[in-house]
């Protein structure tokens, strides 16, 4: 251990001569982060510095390489201050280096108490309940992990599968601690224990990861990749079904010109869908219906409309009535919020009544 520490110190004092002599002031301070921060401390470990800078010279003081007499690597690399700040929004559970960096050198008092101002930012947004905000953040996350999936699903060597779960598993781990609103104060090597003490993840969230790392071959990855996704998604939709929603009570304010907007859409093309027994057009058009309606419902209690229900690739004519169904069913949304839909016997009527309006 004091080896280790006397080396980290020599490192560290490296830093500083090396900032003196060829840019003067660039430093505000450093810190130590990582392994000798947590403990977790292996003869191999490396030195996690947080080496922030106050301007761009400051960046020629990083540098990698490799320690041959103990076998180990270091990366000596520097954060900005913009870096810093982006990482007290508070998008990413990997801010372990903001939170957590143990400080060892100040070049000045200002620079330590802008640091903590950082740090309380993040603190006053994890003691916030969990809300909407928070769940866009972690379902973001969840996103990415979807995409990586796909690409996992699409692929057909096991090394690119590979590749791809790998991206999924990252992003999942990202998604879970952010829907637990926390960040990562571990190592990768303690990920796990992170993961397990959660309290919304799926169930046997870290026994599903190991079950991806170990399949070995493309059909048994694949396999094992869908079943965390899908302890993910099921996971991720308790948590939305929990989430008190704000939204604003359906009225003229808030819904007016909607149902128009649908039917001007979206009618004649399901009429022409089904005259022509286009699935396309019938599918994608209900699909852009159902789109614009859970847009409106995330900001209007509008009910639910199931739409997609409404689609019959047998039978188009059928699917186009199903459509006007849903078209009717708003239209009493409509009535509750005591909106008449603009109807007019034809252009003549409407263009009478379009000049005299006054309406801003």
């Amino acid at each position: 251990m004091n080896a280790l520490e006397n080396r980290n110190r020599k490192i560290i004092d490296a830093v500083i001569r090396k900032e003196q002599a060829v840019c003067p002031g660039s430093i505000a301070l450093i810190g130590i982060y990582g392994s000798f921060q947590t403990g977790d401390i292996h003869p191999l470990s490396d030195l996690d510095l947080l080496i922030l800078i106050n301007d761009d010279r400051g960046w020629q003081l990083g540098k990698a390489f490799i320690q041959e007499d103990l076998g180990v690597g270091h990366d000596i690399y520097c954060t900005n201050w913009e870096s810093l700040r982006q990482d007290a929004e508070y998008e990413h559970p990997h801010i372990s280096k903001l939170m957590d960096s143990q400080i060892v050198y100040c070049a000045d008092e200002k620079y330590r108490e802008e640091l903590e101002t950082l740090r309380e930012q993040v603190r006053r947004k994890l003691a916030e309940p969990f809300g909407e905000e928070d769940y866009r953040k972690a379902e973001k996350e969840l996103k990415e992990a979807r995409c990586c999936f796909a690409d996992a699903m699409t692929a057909e060597e096991l090394n690119d599968v590979r590749r791809s779960a790998g991206g999924a598993i990252y992003f999942a781990e990202n998604a879970i601690a952010l829907l637990n609103k926390t960040y990562f104060r571990k190592g990768v090597s303690r990920r796990y224990e992170e993961l397990e003490a959660m309290e919304k993840k799926p169930d046997n969230l870290c026994g599903m990861i190991e079950s991806v790392l170990a399949a070995t071959t493309v059909n048994g990855l694949k396999e094992q990749l869908t079943l965390l996704m899908k302890g993910l998604d099921s996971c991720f939709r308790q948590v939305r079904r929990q989430l008190p929603r704000e939204r604003k009570p359906a009225g003229a304010d808030t819904l007016s010109g909607t149902y128009e907007e649908m039917f001007s859409n979206w009618h004649g093309k399901m009429v022409q869908a089904a005259e022509k027994g286009d699935r396309h057009l019938a599918f994608m058009s209900l699909e852009s219906l159902n789109e614009m309606l859970n847009d409106i419902s995330s900001e209007v209690d509008i009910g639910t409309h199931d739409v997609l229900s409404a689609y019959d690739p047998g039978n188009l004519r059928k699917t186009a009535d199903g459509f006007e169904t849903i078209l009717r069913d708003y239209l009493q949304v409509y009535d509750r919020a005591g909106i008449k839909a603009n109807r007019f016997p034809g252009i003549d009527a409407f263009i009478a009544s379009y000049l005299e309006s006054r309406e801003t």
